[in-house]
C-alpha cells in the first residue's frame, strides 16, 4: 500500500512538472512595441462575463481579440471588481489584436498584445446603462462621434463608469506588474473624467497622452500596457 502511495504521489509529481512546463512553453511573449512588434501565445479575451461583452462577434471569429496573457488577466480582473463597485452598468470591448501580433489595420499599434480599445460605456435618456450600439453600420462602433461634452442623439457616455473602469484598470495592472502606460481618449473627455469621483486618481496615476490622436477617440478609450517585452529581432514564426 506504501509502495502505491508512493507511485502516485511520484505520478503526480511528475504530472505536475508536465503541466508546468506546458504552461511555461504556452506563455505568452511580447516583442518590440505596440506601433512596431509581434506576439507569441497571445490569448483571446472572453467573448463575455456578467458585465461586459465584445464589440462584434465578427471580431471575435476574424481573431481581432488577442492579447497578451497577462493583458487578458488584467481586463477581466478590473471588469470584475468594477462589476462589484458600479453592477449597473454594462461595458463593451473592442478591438485588440491579431494573435501573433504584427500590423493591425486601420490601427496604428495593438502589434504586440499590450493594446486594449474600450467601448465607451454610455446612458440612454432615462439614465440607464446600455450597450453602445455597434453594428456594420456604424462599423461596430467605431464611427459613432459625441460631442465635447459626451453626447450623441439621446446617449450620454457614463463618465462615472468610464472613470472606475480605468481606475480598476490601474490597480490589477499595477498587481500583475503590467502597469498601464498611457491612454488615448479625447482632450475634452478626460477633462470630463476628472470631474468623477475617481477624477483625482486618475490626474495622479494615469497618464493620458496630450498630443492630437490621428483619427478621434471619443467612442472608445485605447489603453497601453507596460510590459517587458523582447526585442522584435528575437521574434520567429
Amino acid at each position: 500500500m506504501k509502495k502505491m502511495v508512493a507511485i502516485l504521489v511520484a505520478l503526480g509529481t511528475a504530472m505536475c512538472g508536465v503541466a508546468t512546463a506546458l504552461e511555461a512553453h504556452a506563455a505568452s511573449t511580447c516583442y518590440g512595441t505596440a506601433a512596431n512588434g509581434r506576439a507569441s501565445g497571445a490569448v483571446p479575451l472572453p467573448a463575455q462575463g456578467q458585465n461586459y461583452g465584445v464589440y462584434a462577434s465578427l471580431g471575435v471569429t476574424l481573431g481581432r481579440t488577442y492579447v497578451h496573457q497577462r493583458v487578458r488577466d488584467i481586463v477581466v480582473d478590473a471588469y470584475a471588481a468594477t462589476y462589484r463597485t458600479l453592477p449597473a452598468s454594462r461595458f463593451l470591448y473592442g478591438e485588440t489584436g491579431l494573435s501573433t501580433g504584427g500590423p493591425f489595420k486601420p490601427h496604428r499599434t495593438h502589434q504586440n498584445g499590450t493594446s486594449v480599445d474600450f467601448m465607451v460605456p454610455v446612458l440612454d435618456g432615462k439614465g440607464q446603462s446600455v450597450l453602445l450600439p455597434s453594428n456594420a453600420l456604424n462599423k461596430f462602433g467605431y464611427a459613432l462621434e459625441f460631442d465635447a461634452s459626451g453626447k450623441l442623439d439621446d446617449l450620454h457616455i457614463d463618465f462615472e463608469a468610464v472613470a472606475e473602469h480605468l481606475y480598476q484598470l490601474s490597480v490589477a495592472a499595477k498587481l500583475h506588474g503590467a502597469p498601464i502606460n498611457r491612454v488615448i481618449f479625447q482632450k475634452e473627455l478626460v477633462t470630463q473624467l476628472y470631474r468623477t469621483r475617481r477624477g483625482a486618481y486618475l490626474r495622479n496615476s494615469v497618464t493620458f497622452m496630450k498630443a492630437t490622436p490621428w483619427i478621434r477617440h471619443d467612442e472608445h478609450y485605447h489603453v497601453d500596457f507596460t510590459l517587458p517585452c523582447r526585442p522584435l529581432k528575437d521574434y520567429s514564426k
